[in-house]
């Protein structure tokens, strides 16, 4: 049986072993540890000579010491050395082993501190939270006062923020918006072009589908559209009778009107689901609308806290902040959960009021157009301004960020520009019209697919097809269209027309190729705008859509007779 010693581990030529830890050592190497620190290299208990206790073992005859200068002198030097390397050793594994124990005690401890911090900065925000409650319901007293004198109160809850000093964008806040702009960009570099996205020829048979008149007004205008991201058929329009409606596509109704605003609605957009929207307005509020369930109506929350007719709203990806553009030169961040206003943001180098924004799909940059036909970028974490773009004439009306992040297209009265947000420059300018101008500008959620709106007619671009005009939906009044929504997988396009009309186009394959029953249609002639209308017979008895039709595809020689 071999034995090995403790220290060097080696086999020992005079072993000894501790008659209180039973472990086995070289003489030589224990009595030198011994001298030198008086514990038990091992256990680290007090050892003493005296308790080394000897073994008897065969042993070979060793020569006499010679002088250094002899070979066997030599060797005896260079054992000593190793006898000391050894002790040195093992005092650097004691050491690594005590440092290892300490790190991990101390990252234990950074760990629970970090804890404890985020404890209390949650309990800070909540208490924020039930100190602005309480404040709302004490300025809401006054109205209980007027009730019980028999004046009517108000019908929502009216938010004096910009009386106060804003928060700030917490720092929990921040961290969300980076962690979810990291995971759209690794979603986004794995993102693959969808089979059901609509392809080109269908993009190309664009016709109109349906128009339906929603808002009543003589001053003319739908100004803002919206999707439900749970219900694609509902839809949110805006108009300039001060007026939002909800209206669903498969019912063809209006299922709610969200009266409030004193002045025309500029901006509606949806939150996380069709239960909760916000709308912007020129009477220089912005109202956050959440469905109540048991009344089956939307409750309005106002703020009021800019100066100025509130011009644009944009979304955030998580749909849990929105952001609004105004007149005042300012913009506002907001918490739709908490329904308050996080930050109010006002840079002295912005000298004209902001007429459109829109935020990147990673949602930490943020756009605006300027009255003075500046695009600003900023970045929405820090509130600074990183660029500016010029070279539009006019107000600048429309702007949309292509899915991958990389393009922003934008609209004026001189058309639209196509700005590379890698290199910080436009790259490209499209004139649509040679008299009209650009009112609205979308990408679809490919990004493959550009939609430009005007005085004249909507036109779609390929960007895949170096920015090349795909098709022109021309079957709109003269006086164009304010704003675009893509459907779902680009199948539809839906637009907001100035005689207050929502128009629906879609691919022309698509109406004909469903079923049978869905083949048989017939040509007329509208006798309203003498252009050719396809009537198209739908699943529901009774109901019909009117589809332009350039030519009837079973009697295309048939200029307005039946087929």
């Amino acid at each position: 049986m071999s034995m090995f010693c403790a220290i060097s581990g080696h086999v020992p030529e005079e072993p000894v072993v501790s008659r209180s830890t039973g472990h086995l050592y070289e003489k030589r190497l224990i009595e030198k540890y011994i001298q030198d620190n008086g514990k038990d290299p091992i256990t680290q208990e007090a050892l003493a000579l005296d308790d080394l206790l000897p073994l008897k073992t065969n042993k070979a005859v060793k020569a006499r010491p010679s002088p250094a200068t002899s070979i066997p002198g030599m060797l005896n030097l260079f054992q000593g050395e190793w006898d000391a390397l050894m002790l040195e050793m093992h005092q650097i594994r004691q050491a690594l082993s005590t440092a290892r124990q300490e790190l991990s005690f101390s990252l234990y401890m950074q760990d629970a501190a970090t804890r404890v911090i985020a404890r209390l900065v949650r309990e800070r925000d909540l208490a924020r939270h039930m100190a602005e409650s309480a404040q709302q319901a004490l300025e809401a007293s006054p109205a209980a006062a007027h009730l019980a004198n028999g004046k009517r109160p108000h019908d929502d809850v009216e938010m004096e923020d910009a009386k106060r000093t804003k928060a700030g964008i917490t720092a929990d806040v921040i961290q969300a918006m980076t962690d979810l702009s990291q995971q759209l960009l690794q979603t986004r570099k794995k993102r693959i072009v969808s089979p059901t996205l609509t392809p080109l020829e269908g993009v190309q048979g664009f016709r109109l589908l349906e128009s339906h008149p929603l808002h009543k007004t003589t001053q003319g205008g739908i100004v803002a559209v919206d999707r439900a991201p749970d219900k694609p058929k509902l839809l949110a329009t805006a108009g300039t009778d001060h007026a939002v409606h909800l209206f669903d596509r498969d019912t063809s109704r209006i299922t709610h009107n969200l009266i409030g605003h004193s002045k025309k609605v500029t901006d509606v957009k949806f939150l996380k689901s069709s239960t909760s929207l916000v709308t912007s307005s020129a009477d220089k509020t912005v109202r956050l609308w959440n469905l109540n369930s048991d009344m089956g109506t939307y409750q309005p929350t106002t703020f009021t806290d800019q100066a100025a007719d509130v011009t644009a709203i944009a979304v955030h990806a998580s749909r849990d902040y929105f952001i609004t553009a105004s007149l005042d030169k300012t913009w506002c961040f907001y918490d739709a959960a908490t329904a308050l206003c996080m930050q109010q943001v006002a840079d002295p180098a912005v000298e004209a009021g902001f007429t459109a924004a829109s935020l990147h799909p990673d949602g930490l940059i943020l756009g605006t157009g300027t009255q003075d036909s500046l695009v600003r970028i900023w970045d929405v974490r820090f509130q600074k301004n990183r660029a500016s773009f010029e070279g539009h004439k006019g107000a600048v009306t429309s702007l949309s960020f292509s899915e991958n992040g990389y393009y922003l297209a934008t609209a004026a009265s001189d058309g639209v520009k196509l700005w590379d947000l890698r290199k910080l420059k436009s790259f490209r300018t499209l004139t649509p019209y040679e008299t009209g101008t650009a009112s609205a500008v979308q990408f679809d959620h490919s990004g493959l697919y550009l939609a430009v709106a005007g005085t004249e007619d909507t036109r779609v671009y390929g960007t895949k097809q170096d920015w090349a005009l795909l098709t022109r939906v021309t079957d709109f009044p003269a006086k164009g269209a304010y704003s675009l929504r893509w459907g779902p997988e680009a199948a539809c396009l839906k637009a907001l027309r100035s005689s207050n009309n929502l128009v629906d186009a879609k691919p022309f394959s698509s109406l004909t190729e469903a079923t049978p029953a869905r083949r048989k249609i017939c040509c007329q002639v509208s006798s309203v705008a003498g252009r050719a209308a396809l009537l198209n017979s739908r699943a529901d008895p009774g109901s019909v859509s009117f589809v332009s039709l350039p030519a009837c595809p079973q009697a295309p020689d048939a200029p307005t007779g039946r087929c």
